[in-house]
């Protein structure tokens, strides 16, 4: 997994239990911040460079871990973080309720270690999988851009070739290009221009 997926934030106001939870995940290779509360486990998650994964306690002080992820969800222009609900709450109505709020899954207090691995691991392969899809909607986009580009009619003078840009100035096509795209060129002569060349001057 790539290292964007092996960030994690614990959210726990029981210090027995973050401490437990620190030390399995940090056995495991991952890289754990915490926090001891929910409006603490809100700032980072909002903070750039959040954890792309997210273990929250549902009973927390100043802010329960529903509501975190609500706040959360609400962040729609940031990359896809994954909450994952640690409760001791069991009723098919209280587990909706967090899911609904936008947890993505949720593990029963006392948690098994090995269950609990497993169930972070599935939430990588999610992050993962979207991080990849907003890559390739980012590449699309641009593709999608550079074919508007191209696809514009561009005024182009017949004499000199040089093109009319968007601000009404002429420029060298060479110069265009480089402007719009980063492209540069190197200049030589073509077989066809060399042999008329050969003959004569060219004319335009």
């Amino acid at each position: 997994m790539s290292p964007e997926t092996n960030r994690i934030l614990i959210a726990e106001d029981h210090r027995v239990s973050r401490h437990l939870l620190e030390r399995n995940l940090q056995n495991w290779g991952f890289d754990v911040v915490s926090a001891e509360d929910g409006a603490s486990a809100v700032e980072i998650l909002d903070a750039p460079g959040a954890p792309s994964i997210a273990v929250l306690d549902w009973m927390m002080p100043k802010m329960d871990g529903v509501e975190v992820c609500r706040r959360v969800r609400l962040q729609t222009d940031r990359p896809y973080i994954y909450l994952l609900l640690l409760t001791a709450k069991s009723q098919k109505e209280e587990i909706a309720t967090g899911l609904n709020a936008g947890a993505d899954d949720y593990i029963i207090k006392p948690f098994d270690p090995d269950e609990l691995r497993a169930r972070i691991k599935v939430g990588q392969r999610v992050v993962e999988l979207q991080r990849t899809l907003d890559k390739r909607v980012q590449d699309l986009q641009a593709a999608l851009d550079d074919v508007k580009r191209l696809k514009r009619l561009l005024p182009i003078c017949m004499y000199c070739k040089s093109i009319r840009d968007d601000q009404d100035y002429w420029r060298q096509i060479d110069e265009y290009i480089h402007r719009e795209t980063g492209t540069d060129f190197s200049h030589g002569i073509c077989p066809v221009c060399m042999d008329k060349l050969s003959k004569g001057p060219l004319l335009p």
